[in-house]
């Protein structure tokens, strides 16, 4: 990130906006831009955004890029035609899953895989558990097969034997025919995305990166397309669920990968802050459009989990941080059910037509609409004016009135209030999910909102779950753009190893690890990209004879032998459960690695604010706050220096979202330009 290098620019796609955090690190200066996103034409509203930050871009040196392209497919179910090849009676591994149901107590349900039956071919082969090659593949069957799923109109197809995480011989001489016989490169074999035990984890995940290769894949290539026309000749990296980054081209091969990409690199900026800040426990919430994502950074880290289902039955396993979301956005849309009970969301208006108060067609209430209406938010100074000249009060009105007020019985005020009292429970509950079910105190963490909506419930939050402090970034309406340009490069490699502890082959895993390391840093290397530094993660997912469940042990590479494994072990279950186990034999079931490419980072600080004196007030606004009206004061947040201090009730505005400071907090800047707010002294 040198002068020479020019601006680094990271994207955020999400349902409802596109957001744009452009550092300039040679002048020292950071901007943000909001555009409205273009659904099913992503890369438009992506240009769109572009042309607003550069006069070309062949100013730009680096676009990081975090998409919810893959996402959106999935839910929507938009994925590419795909078939799958797989051993003789493994046909229906994809339906049978872990027979589960969508709903638990229910007596029925439906599910349909992401490929039907009948793209599902069979085909001889055979792999013992232990890696034996018991019956060869017959590669005349395996082209076949192939011919079959192209004729059937097939864009993509994945290879899938049973047990070749252990032996992975015939899968790989399978693949190998199909690339020469298939005319796109949409070919997945599930060991070269996923090459661990558990079948129906190993299918699944490779079967939608298959049915993804297709949609992620010319979204990018027409995207890099575009910003070649425009001159644009530096790096294009895209965000991966795990808080990395990989290249464009790792992107199209795994696309996978990429299921929880916008909302991963959120954290990744939140985690970065509160370290800086002096908050290294913090809970995040991010408040988009459509969703409202939370997550848990603990001691400076976001979490990772092994594996995520993006809805009931796509489970993908790769490694991911851990992201619980909810639909309870600005645009989630509030209704009376059947039974007279208040429900908000999960259905959104988006940015197409959007809120009531957009004036564009829709005329059912949205959260945005309560804000509105109760003054939370100007109705002629929405985001600052950067999105609409104005909103319409009176619509907002209309639409809270007729679906909420009327059939409950309430004026419009006391309705928009049991809407967002109601939003705010179903993100509190959120939150509980990702603190108090896994075993931490939300009193002991900050929460940190972001999103274009976060900043409005950030006293609400904290209220619901009893933090003792909230802290509101200094861009928190582009959080998620910013987090794409701290992220570093990463790579994940896993094998399964299934061996007792006392049986382990130390120099095994050492050469199991080397290998591993060897294949992601030549990923890291494939991007062209320029590192400060390479660092790498190893752990082992561990169990006692006779559970189910692992446990993740990270370990170091001086305690790969059999009593610093043990220890290591140990220490990971003691931590997890509040107590080890003895006499009980353990096993190490996979190793899993990380090479992590870490790019340069810029200075924190360029994001404080630069004036020495308190600004003037914008004035006061009417706000109806717990069933009456309050005078709040209005002040342009970015303008607020350092030390600066601001009761409630209080609205600071600028260009990406509005912070609501409720009667009985206050908010302080602190040296990075983050607002840190507490509740005042009684």
């Amino acid at each position: 990130m040198s002068a020479g290098q020019g601006l680094v620019v990271g994207v955020d796609v999400g349902g409802t906006f596109t957001d744009i955090f452009v550092l300039d690190e040679a002048a020292g200066t950071a901007s943000v831009v909001k555009v409205p996103s273009t659904r099913g034409e992503e890369a438009r509203g992506f240009m769109n955004g572009i042309a607003r930050v550069a006069d070309g871009a062949d100013a730009i040196a680096t676009i990081v890029h975090g998409t919810t392209v893959g996402t959106n497919a999935l839910l929507e179910r938009k994925v590419a035609r795909t078939g799958i090849i797989t051993t003789a009676g493994f046909r229906d591994v994809l339906e049978m899953r872990r027979r589960d149901r969508p709903q638990t107590w229910g007596l029925r349900g439906n599910y349909e895989p992401v490929v039907p039956r009948d793209l599902r071919l069979e085909v001889n082969e055979r792999v013992l558990a232990d890696g034996t090659l018991h019956t060869p593949v017959d590669l005349d069957q395996v082209e076949s097969a192939a011919r079959e799923l192209l004729a059937q109109g097939c864009e993509a197809v994945c290879l899938f034997f049973v047990n070749a995480y252990a032996n992975p011989a015939n899968e790989a001489q399978a693949a190998a025919r199909v690339r020469a016989v298939w005319p796109n490169g949409n070919v997945t074999a599930a060991t070269e995305v996923l090459p661990e035990i558990r079948e129906f984890e190993r299918c699944s995940t490779a079967a939608l990166n298959a049915a993804l290769q297709p949609v992620v894949g010319s979204y990018l290539t027409r995207l890099e397309s575009d910003l070649n026309a425009n001159g644009f000749d530096g790096e294009l990296l895209v965000v991966q669920s795990n808080g990395g980054v990989m290249s464009r081209q790792t992107a199209c091969d795994v696309p996978v990968r990429t299921a929880l990409s916008g909302p991963a690199a959120g954290v990744i900026a939140c985690a970065a802050i509160a370290r800086a800040a002096g908050f290294p426990d913090v809970v995040s919430g991010d408040m988009g459009g459509t969703s409202f994502d939370v997550s848990l950074v603990a001691g400076g880290e976001a979490s990772l989990s092994a594996q995520t289902a993006i809805d009931f039955g796509m489970v993908v396993r790769a490694p991911m941080i851990q992201i619980e979301t909810i639909g309870a956005g600005g645009g989630s849309i509030a209704s009376v059910d059947a039974g007279g009970l208040l429900q908000v969301g999960p259905e959104s208006a988006g940015s197409v037509p959007g809120p009531a108060c957009y004036g564009r067609g829709n005329t059912r209430p949205t959260v945005t609409d309560a804000n509105v209406l109760l003054g939370r938010i100007a109705a002629e100074r929405p985001l600052g004016g950067g999105l609409l000249a104005t909103m319409d009060v009176e619509l907002a009105r209309a639409a809270i009135e007729e679906h909420v007020a009327g059939p409950l019985g309430l004026d419009a005020y006391a309705a928009a209030e049991a809407i967002l009292t109601v939003a705010n429970a179903k993100m509190a509950g959120a939150i509980r999910v990702v603190s108090i079910e896994r075993g931490h105190d939300p009193r002991k963490f900050a929460y940190m909102p972001f999103g274009g909506g976060g900043a409005l419930h950030v006293c609400a939050m904290m209220n619901e779950v009893d933090a003792v402090r909230g802290i509101v970034p200094r861009y928190p309406g582009v959080t998620s753009a910013l987090g794409c340009v701290m992220a570093d490069m990463r790579h994940d490699g896993v094998q399964t190893l299934n061996v007792a502890l006392d049986a382990l082959d130390a120099t095994d895993l050492l050469a199991r690890i080397d290998g591993l390391a060897l294949a992601c840093q030549e990923r890291l290397d494939s991007a062209g990209v320029a590192f400060e530094g390479i660092r790498e993660s190893i752990e082992l997912d561990m169990l006692y004879v006779g559970q189910s469940h692992t446990v993740r042990v990270e370990v170091g590479r001086g305690e790969l032998d059999r009593a610093g494994i043990a220890a290591a072990f140990d220490r990971a279950y003691l931590a997890a459960f509040g107590r080890s186990l003895t006499g009980i034999p353990v096993r190490i079931l996979n190793l899993r690695y990380a090479r992590i490419g870490q790019r340069p980072k810029f200075d924190l600080t360029l994001l404080a604010p630069t004036g020495q004196t308190m600004p003037a007030a914008l004035g006061t606004q009417p706000v109806f706050h717990a069933g009456q009206w309050r005078d709040a004061v209005r002040y342009a947040r970015l303008d607020l220096p350092v030390g600066a201090e601001v009761a409630g009730p209080a609205i600071l505005e600028q260009p990406d979202t509005t912070i609501w400071i409720e009667p009985g907090f206050s908010g302080s800047v602190d040296f990075l330009g983050n607002l840190l707010i507490a509740r005042q002294a009684s």
